[in-house]
């Protein structure tokens, strides 16, 4: 029984950790500054926040999503902009 358990966990744990880490980027999820520290990511930000991006303010948020810096300043961060971004993020290949 005991190496059945085992066996199982040796299966499925990979598999777990792999569904995990190929999660996509979100607004709600992901931090500002993994989103900035990748090219592509950082590329959707900037079409869609090019002064968050440029404008210098983005490394003390850097820890928070969007979603979070969206209770700061709603009527730039709105739920149909970050929705935008979502909608580009997801079409980034999934970071393994």
């Amino acid at each position: 029984m005991r190496a059945l358990v085992l066996a199982t966990l040796l299966v499925l744990t990979p598999t777990a950790v792999m569904a995990q880490m190929a999660k996509p980027y979100t607004t709600a999820e992901t931090p500002l500054g993994t989103l900035l520290d990748d090219p592509a990511a950082k590329a959707v930000l900037e079409k869609y926040l090019p002064q968050l991006v440029n404008g210098g303010q983005a490394d003390q948020a850097r820890p928070l999503t969007l979603r979070a810096i969206q209770q700061y300043a709603p009527d730039q961060f709105t739920d149909k902009l970050l929705d935008a971004i979502d909608a580009d993020l997801a079409k980034l290949p999934a970071k393994k």
